[in-house]
């Protein structure tokens, strides 16, 4: 693997933005308080309070599994269940760990087009069955932006927070790409979250240039009683937590983080433009965050894997993902392309 190359697998390959690096940096300098008690943390907590304009309550965790897994045990007791759509990322690519840390809450599927729910689907999962002998549904969890590069519009959201308050469903969000879904909609961060009424954000951080460490929003404060004890339990209080906040100082400070997102989007933007009508290369869903998803043949497949070039073929519906990162260059993209273009003719 030529270690100096980017790569289309993941936006997990990209290293950490410079702005991350220094505010780790600055972290490291001298003592400070322990297990979330600092200067670093209030102030990152105190910034994802201003970007989201609201007095909400926040946590930051290792990884987006914690998160998410943490956040909806929190929603509901072990007899309940959380909808979620089939290829979503919490069904798919988590171990079983929502389930494991609500002590057995079980995971309903939900179908729809281009990794979306919609409020008829989770009115109908819903009322599937009312009886004891089924799990009763308390929470509805979706991915913004989705586990196939599409993203949630406002209107979508507001009608899926609409329906899950009339169905007595408390509204998860997975927002990993949440920053890549901002960037795309060119909306305020409340729009598409409690002014939309989702209840607790899990806002991912890592795939937009920080080392490590997710934060858990809670806009229902309510929801993030004892929050903290749930935390400590299942390992994820960092003793060092300056260390997990830090980064966030360094990209929430003068829409840093936005200024990543939309970059990794434009990428994925002139990738599509490069690649959609090559021979045997077929467009699988809309690109509207920082995922390009094609369909190509098997031969076509190998032949780039042998030129070097990483990315994921068992994400969403098959075929293939290309993903852009933070880092992403023009001439990263028009490198790929060009050996795309060659071996698709």
């Amino acid at each position: 693997m030529n270690e100096k190359r980017r790569h289309f697998a993941s936006d997990n390959y990209a290293g950490v933005c410079p702005e991350a690096w220094a505010a780790l940096e600055a972290a490291n300098a001298g003592h400070a308080v322990g297990y979330g008690d600092d200067d670093w943390t209030q102030q990152a907590s105190d910034m994802i309070r201003e970007i989201f304009e609201t007095d909400c309550e926040v946590f930051f965790v290792f990884n987006g599994t914690a998160a998410n897994s943490l956040a909806l045990a929190s929603l509901c007791q072990s007899y309940h269940s959380i909808l979620c759509h089939e290829f979503a990322h919490v069904e798919r690519d988590e171990c079983g760990a929502p389930e494991f840390f609500s002590n057995g809450t079980k995971v309903l599927l939900v179908p729809g087009e281009n990794g979306k729910m919609d409020p008829d689907s989770i009115e109908e999962c819903v009322k599937r069955r009312t009886d004891v002998h089924y799990p009763k549904p308390k929470a509805v969890t979706i991915t913004q932006s989705t586990e196939l590069g599409t993203v949630y519009t406002v209107d979508e959201l507001q009608a899926i927070g609409c329906r899950a308050k009339h169905l007595g469903l408390k509204f998860h969000m997975d927002g990993a790409r949440f920053a890549n879904a901002v960037a795309a909609l060119k909306v305020a961060p409340k729009e598409i979250t409690w002014q939309s009424g989702v209840d607790v954000l899990c806002f991912g951080g890592t795939k937009n240039g920080t080392p490590v460490g997710d934060a858990v929003v809670f806009f229902n404060r309510d929801l993030a009683k004892e929050f903290d004890y749930r935390c400590k339990q299942a390992g994820q209080l960092a003793s060092k937590m300056r260390f997990l906040a830090a980064p966030w100082v360094g990209t929430l400070k003068e829409g840093v983080w936005l200024k990543h997102a939309g970059h990794a989007n434009a990428m994925a933007r002139q990738l599509l433009q490069r690649v959609e009508g090559l021979p045997g290369v077929k467009v699988m869903f809309p690109q509207e965050a920082n995922a390009v998803f094609v369909e190509m043949p098997r031969t076509t497949i190998d032949a780039m894997h042998r030129r070097g070039w990483k990315f994921y073929t068992f994400i969403g519906e098959g075929g293939c993902r290309f993903m852009c990162s933070w880092d992403t260059t023009a001439e990263d993209v028009e490198a790929f392309a060009k050996d795309l273009s060659e071996l698709a003719g």
